[in-house]
């Protein structure tokens, strides 16, 4: 059930804010109004004395908790930030306990008797947003950043937490919502304002906001592919080695290997990191004519891991002839790539004799609009597969990216914003060439003004705010 603004606001909950594992501390955190009571009730000094509130804001103590009967259930450090110098901007108290998870849930269930109540999933930073803390965007940078599993994902969720987007989003509203308000004043008071020029002047204006626009979203895919992961799927005929490669990049043995074709029935998922870029590599079913019912199965999960991948390793023995099954399989790659999908040839087995070449290969994808990387390789000695890290890194150009791009887009729900907002641009433009009047472009202006008020919570529905909260994880 949602949370109505007045019980986020005035009830004081609590929560453990760490992993709830065996650790060497675990955090129990309380925000609210009667944070520094609820804590009081259960925190004495080395004299026994409930002295919490007499303390300083922004100050940490030694100290004990104890329960009703005044029994020491935990000796504690306890932090204490006074509002609004504190992550909700509500009087917060941290209590660092042992972490045993008996323990944190016992010092949990005290504060809880003495008056607070559990938080919700995303409670703490949702006060922090509606208290004006943080914007929107930097609220879901938080969880981005909790959830982020290599370099790219970190620093772009650091830089959004730090404001760079909300800054971007910030600026680009201040001009649309200046020209609507010279529209409307225009239009109120015609005797004090010129429109005679205006239309070209604001022509010049809107191109480049949709330019800026249009920055934005450039590297919006890569950046979502770079956070998320790239999904990865090896393709390959039976024995081309796909679980060799699997079992090469993972760095363990996650896929049975042997010289029967067939043995992968159904697709393998591992997530592995390959220099600093996060790879969801998914190992799947040779593909071939088959009467087999599992195996069939299994060939058709490997179509739906295709159409779903980013990235595609192509797996080819060098030693054989080309296939029919190759064949098939460079026809399908064809038709993923001019989706945009990359892929990577790799010619396996080069260490024994060749059955077929570099070239052979090759023309089963000339002549169409894009080829792909090819990499001559043995899995059984090693030979050649250092390059294929480097080929990826280098194909999705994940430090370029970053590098070039103050602000990235990587959630999905602000590339969505700002394409709305871009399309909004795009009818001022419209409106400006056709020679309608300056209300259309007041309409189309609010429009671009609201859809980038969606990115920092400015212009959004609280059903929306609710589903993005929920997604967090109890203690933040």
């Amino acid at each position: 059930m949602a949370l109505t603004f007045d019980r986020l606001t005035k009830d004081t909950i609590a929560a453990i804010a760490t992993a709830m594992s065996e650790s060497g501390i675990g955090i129990v955190r309380i925000s609210g109004p009667e944070a520094v009571d609820t804590a009081d009730r259960i925190i004495v000094n080395k004299k026994n004395e409930h002295v919490l509130k007499t303390w300083k804001t922004n100050s940490i103590h030694y100290g004990f908790v104890v329960d009703r009967e005044g029994e020491i259930i935990d000796e504690v450090m306890v932090s204490l930030m006074l509002s609004p110098h504190s992550y909700t901007t509500e009087d917060t108290v941290e209590i660092n306990t042992h972490g045993g998870v008996y323990l944190m849930h016992r010092v949990l269930d005290l504060v809880l008797e003495s008056g607070a109540r559990m938080a919700e999933p995303g409670e703490f930073t949702r006060r922090a947003f509606l208290n004006g803390r943080i914007d929107l965007s930097r609220a879901e940078a938080v969880m981005d950043l909790i959830s982020s599993r290599n370099e790219f994902s970190r620093k772009v969720s650091l830089a959004q937490l730090k404001g760079s987007l909300s800054e971007k989003v910030k600026e680009l509203r201040s001009s649309i919502i200046y020209e609507i308000a010279f529209i409307e004043s225009a239009l109120d008071d015609p005797d004090s304002y010129d429109l005679e020029d205006y239309p070209e002047k604001l022509e010049k204006i809107c191109l480049d906001l949709r330019d800026q626009m249009n920055g934005l979203l450039q590297h919006a895919d890569e950046g979502r592919i770079l956070r998320e992961g790239i999904r990865t799927v090896i393709v390959g005929k039976p024995n081309a080695g796909k679980s060799s490669l699997l079992n090469y990049m993972a760095g363990e043995d996650l896929a049975i290997v042997t010289d029967v074709a067939g043995t992968t029935r159904d697709t393998i998922n591992e997530s592995v990191r390959m220099n600093g870029v996060l790879l969801n590599l998914t190992d799947t079913a040779g593909i071939r004519d088959t009467e087999d019912k599992v195996e069939r199965i299994g060939i058709q999960k490997t179509m739906e891991a295709v159409e779903r991948a980013d990235l595609i390793l192509f797996l080819i023995d060098s030693s054989s002839p080309l296939s029919a099954e190759d064949r098939d399989i460079a026809e399908m790659i064809c038709q993923e790539m001019k989706e945009g999908k990359k892929c990577i040839v790799l010619l396996n087995k080069n260490d024994l004799e060749a059955g077929t070449d570099e070239r052979a290969v090759r023309d089963l994808f000339i002549h169409k609009e894009t080829e792909p990387l090819f990499l001559s390789c043995s899995l059984s000695t090693g030979d050649g597969l250092e390059r294929l890290s480097q080929n990826i890194s280098s194909m999705f150009k994940s430090g370029e990216i970053l590098q070039q791009n103050e602000v990235l887009l990587t959630n999905m729900r602000h590339k969505k914003a700002v394409e709305e907002a871009r399309d909004s641009i795009g009818m001022v433009l419209d409106s400006i060439r056709m020679g309608m009047t300056e209300d259309f472009f007041s309409m189309d202006l609010m429009n671009a003004y609201e859809s980038l008020g969606k990115i920092t919570g400015e212009s959004v529905e609280d059903d929306l705010v609710e589903e993005i909260f929920s997604r967090f994880c109890l203690g933040k």
